[in-house]
């Protein structure tokens, strides 16, 4: 059986189509992203699951936003 520990639930909003990648705290619980995938087939979101993912050293998964910039976060351990 797969447990999980949340850590924290962040906002993220979302700038693609940068010319650079960037990541800024703007406080404990909303983030600034920059970064230079373009909205097309999802690459956004997988590009920003994995960058996430190193910035936090845990598991990361979108749990709303899809399809929007502003996205909402969970960011988690597996026990």
């Amino acid at each position: 059986m797969l447990v999980v520990k949340f850590i924290m639930i962040i906002n993220v909003n979302v700038k693609s189509n940068s010319s650079q990648e960037k990541i800024v705290k703007i406080n404990e619980k909303e983030y600034q992203f920059w970064l230079k995938e373009k909205p097309i087939e999802n690459k956004v979101n997988i590009y920003l699951i994995k960058f996430l993912k190193k910035y936090f050293k845990k598991d990361v998964r979108i749990k709303f936003g899809f399809n929007s910039k502003k996205k909402i976060i969970e960011v988690y351990d597996e026990i």
